[in-house]
């Protein structure tokens, strides 16, 4: 599969680049910052701005999907709209865990424990996964990573467990994930397709 790439260059992006191409998928890398994309057989780098739609468009054109792992400041009709003139079949966001349920059924952004200093920085990704719920165009899925995501060791397939609207937790309460596990999950929904314009997560 010819999978586009934004955001190629951040944690999460370069994981997932590199995920895919270990299961021999060809890859558009696009971010801001090209030489910090994983120089991989492969991987084709691109310098782009996912705030200009037609720019953006013209690198995903012939892509059989995409892959978003750039922040909220871009908008969702934005990215929608460079999806749409690519004429590309598949959207797949990076999302973010804060719109996830809790225990008590109440959004982590809105329980009485959420820090109030990162609220501004976590609201678009709300505002986003609410926007494109309304999509009926495209086939899309919104990925949202456990509270906590990281840099650490690749634990491989059958160490995490998925979820859908709800955060997954431990026996200990914590929700966690590496990056690298993120990115088996994320190539994992490429292939298998399991949340068609839904939400999903996952975490240890």
């Amino acid at each position: 599969m010819h999978v586009a790439v934004l955001g190629a260059s951040g944690k999460g992006g370069s994981e997932i680049v590199k995920e895919l191409v270990a299961r021999g998928h060809t890859v558009t890398g696009i971010a801001r910052s090209p030489d910090a994309i994983p120089q991989l057989d492969g991987v084709t780098a691109k310098a782009g701005d996912a705030s200009k739609p037609a720019e953006l468009a013209a690198h995903l054109a012939g892509a059989d999907a995409v892959i978003s792992a750039i922040h909220f400041n871009v908008s969702c009709e934005t990215l929608l709209t460079a999806v749409r003139q690519a004429d590309a079949d598949r959207l797949l966001i990076m999302g973010g865990a804060a719109s996830l349920l809790g225990p008590d059924g109440v959004k982590l952004f809105d329980s009485p424990n959420f820090p109030e200093e990162i609220k501004p920085m976590v609201k678009p990704a709300i505002d986003f996964l609410e926007e494109l719920r309304g999509e009926t165009e495209i086939d899309w899925t919104f990925f949202s990573p456990a509270m906590m995501i990281f840099e650490g060791d690749r634990k491989g397939p059958g160490s995490f467990r998925l979820g859908g609207d709800e955060l997954v937790t431990d026996a200990d309460g914590n929700s966690k994930i590496s990056y690298a596990d993120y990115a088996i999950a994320m190539v994992d929904e490429l292939e298998q397709h399991q949340h068609s314009r839904k939400r999903f997560t996952a975490a240890y």
